[in-house]
């Protein structure tokens, strides 16, 4: 494992914002992860793919983006399969290997960017379907003593857009790999959520498989979000508040036609583009940053951004939601 020291990671980071890590190392694999622990530099950062990162600041310590590669069958019967995936394989190339072998499981989260190791922190989700419904386990290096655990679905206690690993877990662990349970025949097909029957119906498909709604998906996805590669984003910057029936109707008062999808325990969830839209950012430019113009929910740097900039425009358009629905909307992004 090599070193650098004040190495930039304006092209590591989907943003494109442009800091410095004090030292930076990538691995290849535990070993490497271990030896890096025994490295007295400090603080410890993590990266994947650097889709769900925000620079504010260069970075003090030791900068480790984990390359982990790897997609290997552990396991299989007559109607699963169970996939062992190293952190740093991205995600969306799982997706269509999964796709190609048929399968099932996973095709409505195509076209999520980032790493495996960072889906479980996330629990990554789309178009119905999260990744809680097809975790089995995985493997993480405890960053203090360097001794590799195992965690089952029970123990990561996913929620929306939530896990362990973003609470009691935070920042003492670093995730190797990845199983998941993946269906080989009768895919439960999730079509209702999004504009997924729209989409198919257009494409004159009336019976679709797994690739069918895995080409939907990255087609409703390559119309509302745009590609990192041209304008620097980290796809959709907030989550979907949840609240409550109460609130729903308050708000339906003065916007009958509020998009809400019904949750258990008389909750809601209003989607947080159409929030952000209300207020009048949808498209909005400010300085070099602003919310991208095909949907409200993505933040942009249209270049020569700071991570400061973008941070401000976050919180400018949190508190306008704030004031005018009564709603906190919070950051789906890591803001560093």
């Amino acid at each position: 494992m090599q070193i650098h020291q004040n190495y930039s990671l304006k092209e590591l980071n989907t943003f494109g914002i442009g800091v410095k890590a004090e030292y930076f190392a990538e691995l290849q694999n535990i070993q490497d992860l271990q030896e890096a622990i025994r490295n007295p530099i400090r603080p410890l950062l993590l990266m994947g793919g650097g889709s769900n990162l925000l620079f504010t600041n260069d970075v003090k310590g030791l900068v480790l983006k984990v390359s982990i590669s790897g997609i290997k069958v552990v396991r299989e019967s007559n109607n699963r399969v169970w996939v062992e995936v190293g952190a740093g394989v991205n995600w969306h190339q799982l997706v269509l290997w999964a796709v190609q072998h048929n399968y099932g499981g996973i095709e409505n989260l195509s076209l999520i960017p980032g790493t495996v190791g960072a889906a479980p922190v996330q629990n990554i989700g789309a178009y119905g379907v999260e990744l809680k419904d097809v975790f089995v386990k995985l493997k993480a290096v405890d960053l203090t003593t360097g001794k590799l655990k195992t965690f089952f679905n029970s123990d990561c206690a996913f929620g929306y857009r939530d896990s362990i690993f973003k609470k009691a877990a935070k920042g003492k662990f670093c995730i190797t790999s990845v199983v998941l349970s993946l269906s080989k025949t009768n895919h439960r097909l999730k079509l209702s959520y999004g504009d997924i029957r729209k989409i198919l119906e257009q494409n004159k498909v009336s019976q679709p498989d797994i690739a069918d709604i895995s080409k939907a998906v990255i087609q409703i996805r390559s119309s509302k979000l745009p590609d990192p590669a041209k304008i620097g984003n980290c796809g959709s910057f907030f989550k979907n508040p949840e609240t409550d029936q109460t609130k729903l109707r308050e708000i339906q008062v003065h916007f009958p036609n509020v998009p809400f999808y019904e949750l258990p325990k008389n909750k809601v969830k209003i989607p947080a583009g159409w929030l952000i839209e209300q207020c009048g950012w949808k498209g909005k430019r400010v300085g070099n940053t602003g919310s991208y113009e095909k949907q409200a929910l993505v933040l942009v740097n249209h270049g020569g951004a700071t991570g400061e900039e973008v941070s401000q425009l976050a919180q400018d358009i949190i508190a306008s939601v704030q004031q005018k629905f009564g709603i906190r909307l919070e950051p789906e992004v890591n803001i560093i």
